[in-house]
């Protein structure tokens, strides 16, 4: 399925992230295959996340500490995020001081979910600044990171569960003081990318680790994908609700877009005609040579550029690929 020349550019070393996934997800390596451990040990010493990790602060935070969010997207919660996603390892200890500078300010105790903003007086995360993409950016973040038994982890995967909505245009807004304080996050329709965060964040939990209330939530949050075809409007399935969403991008922040929500579904197996219109622009994108471009990027504004727009992105073409193995098998 995959041309030799796309995968030996996938395998690069100046790459060690998408190799190491290439390794395990295309090729289906096991953990304690040599290669893979050799590229899990280059994503510490080559590339983005030692660059990245050499403007932490010494509490863990980067830039100024303060503006964990503030700073988009070099604030911290923003560059662990990045962290997460390049899969740094959870067991380095710069890893581990960034994972517990924003569980100790960002994080809300009494709610559990993330604020984009501390208290003055206890230096913990407001709870009038908790919102659903930060929250479910988090969760996702630090289970990658190995947080996942964290019992403030879990506490915030308990947000998720009670709190997330998923609405679809209804009647009336919902109540409740964080329902109304951010009506762009709820509101009578929530926030796709509230959704898809949170969606993204239960997804990352294993299967085995599922509780009853989480496997309730992950079906309330597909649905609405579903009934969206990921990316159009659910009352007007002949519009698209955002173009943005159709341009393939990493890392995509608090955004989305088609390739990531496509493998939220493929990866647990989830099959449903109303992807069939998300999966057939994804194949549409592939470039002749079998690759696919980096269409849109945040680089300039994160303290490390990824790739380059507009040129072949081996971020992209991985999980393009991802995506389409799993449709097939």
């Amino acid at each position: 399925m995959i041309p030799d020349a796309v995968l030996d550019w996938l395998l690069e070393e100046e790459n060690p992230s998408v190799r190491c996934l290439t390794l395990t997800s295309l090729l289906h390596r096991p953990p304690d295959d040599p290669e893979v451990i050799a590229a899990q040990s280059a994503i510490m010493t080559q590339g983005p996340v030692p660059k990245i990790l050499s403007l932490q602060n010494p509490d863990g935070s980067f830039c100024i500490p303060e503006k964990f969010y503030g700073l988009k997207y070099t604030g911290t919660v923003w560059t662990l995020l990045l962290l997460a996603e390049l899969h740094a390892d959870p067991l380095d200890p710069r890893i581990r001081n960034a994972c517990e500078f924003i569980l100790q300010h960002s994080q809300n105790p009494e709610t559990g979910g993330f604020s984009y903003g501390e208290s003055a007086k206890t230096h913990t995360g407001l709870a009038s600044g908790v919102i659903p993409c930060l929250t479910g950016n988090m969760v996702y973040s630090l289970i990658r990171l190995g947080y996942l038994e964290d019992s403030r982890v879990q506490s915030a995967i308990s947000w998720i569960t009670r709190i997330q909505r998923a609405d679809d245009g209804i009647e009336k807004a919902p109540e409740g003081d964080i329902y109304k304080k951010f009506y762009t996050c709820w509101g009578r329709h929530s926030c796709h990318m509230g959704v898809a965060k949170a969606l993204k964040a239960l997804t990352a939990i294993p299967p085995e680790k599922r509780s009853a209330e989480i496997n309730a939530k992950l079906d309330e949050l597909t649905e609405y994908f579903l009934k969206h075809h990921l990316y159009k409007k659910s009352h007007s399935l002949e519009e698209i609700s955002r173009p943005g969403w159709l341009r393939l991008g990493f890392p995509l922040m608090y955004q989305t877009d088609i390739l990531e929500l496509l493998s939220l579904f493929t990866e647990p197996g989830i099959r449903d005609p109303r992807l069939e219109d998300a999966l057939e622009i994804l194949r549409e994108k592939q470039t002749p040579d079998g690759k696919w471009l980096l269409e849109s990027s945040n680089n300039g504004k994160m303290l490390v550029r990824i790739e380059q727009k507009g040129k072949p992105s081996k971020w992209i073409t991985l999980q393009a690929y991802q995506v389409l193995e799993q449709v097939i098998h």
